[in-house]
């Protein structure tokens, strides 16, 4: 059994409020075992059914919830020319988290949807320069 399946289980028992004689019960009722590090991967499987039966839902990792991005024009100029410069070879890093740190250190600002009209002037102007700078840069 993996361990995340455990501790679904133990998740699942806390947050149905479950106390140990119910949980010991609903153990040996659905898996004939005791404890839930005794549990086969089939036992495991029965005993999260169980509990999803019983009311309890998984909520989806922390990691896995999408940010939303900002979507003002501001926000989508900016995006637009980090990936142009990304395309063209010049920046490394493609992701939302990278073209947010750039903003910060220009700014201050942790995030796009943060910033003010003219902090983001800033930013477009800034890498309108870069692109610009990098448009007539010779080959070499």
């Amino acid at each position: 059994m993996a361990r995340t399946d455990l501790a679904k289980i133990h998740i699942a028992k806390k947050d149905l409020g479950l106390d140990d004689p119910t949980y010991r019960a609903l153990l040996q009722r659905v898996a004939g075992v005791r404890s839930a590090r005794d549990l086969d991967p089939a036992g495991c499987r029965a005993v999260l059914a169980e509990l999803r039966r019983a009311g309890w839902t998984p909520k989806p990792p922390r990691r896995a919830q999408a940010r939303t991005l900002a979507s003002d024009p501001q926000a989508r100029k900016i995006r637009a020319l980090w990936l142009a410069l990304y395309d063209a070879g010049i920046v490394r890093d493609a992701r939302e988290q990278a073209l947010a740190h750039y903003a910060q250190r220009m700014t201050g600002v942790a995030r796009l949807e943060w910033l003010d009209t003219h902090q983001a002037a800033r930013v477009i102007e800034a890498l309108k320069r870069w692109v610009a700078r990098t448009a007539t840069a010779p080959e070499t």
